[in-house]
């Protein structure tokens, strides 16, 4: 479980350092993705990544843990459901490290709403303990989920549904 929650917290804080990174670019896509204008669009990131990093903090601290889950599934799921209304359109979702105008797959949804689900069983499950292995565990999720993303970005691979 510490694995998990460790995942959750990486994969938390470098969103939000992506979207200082990418500010502009993600600002762009927060606004098309929700359907607001340019400076809706920008506070809107703000708030998203400011939600990230709090919830990553907090699932870091064991008494906080609760709070920093139920964050992180609010936020994912909210991605879930803006990214659900964008299905099939075609747009920059800021999903990815890098610009990629695509139309929005179901594949994205249900990556983000998984996310959701797995904060949420961080919330519902008992804390565990931190042990050694822990950190390589979560880095190699954080692998897979980086290169589970890459094959999604894929436009027209032969294994996807035309």
């Amino acid at each position: 479980m510490a694995a998990l929650v460790l995942f959750c917290a990486g994969l938390l804080a470098a969103s939000a350092l992506h979207k200082v990174l990418a500010r502009d670019r993600l600002a762009e896509a927060t606004a098309r993705l929700v359907g607001v204008g340019a400076v809706p669009g920008q506070l809107l990131l703000v708030l998203a990544g400011t939600l990230e990093l709090v919830a990553a903090a907090c699932l870091l601290a064991a008494p906080l843990r609760l709070a920093g889950a139920v964050i992180a599934a609010l936020v994912w799921g909210t991605y879930a459901l803006a990214l659900a209304r964008r299905r099939g359109e075609t747009l920059d979702c800021g999903c990815d490290l890098a610009a990629r105008p695509k139309p929005v797959s179901t594949a994205q949804v249900l990556r983000a709403g998984g996310l959701a689900l797995l904060a949420a069983g961080v919330a519902l499950f008992p804390d565990a303990p931190l042990t050694l292995d822990a950190p390589f565990a979560a880095a190699g999720l954080l692998a897979l989920y980086l290169g589970a993303s890459e094959l999604l970005a894929i436009p027209a691979p032969q294994w996807k549904a035309a």
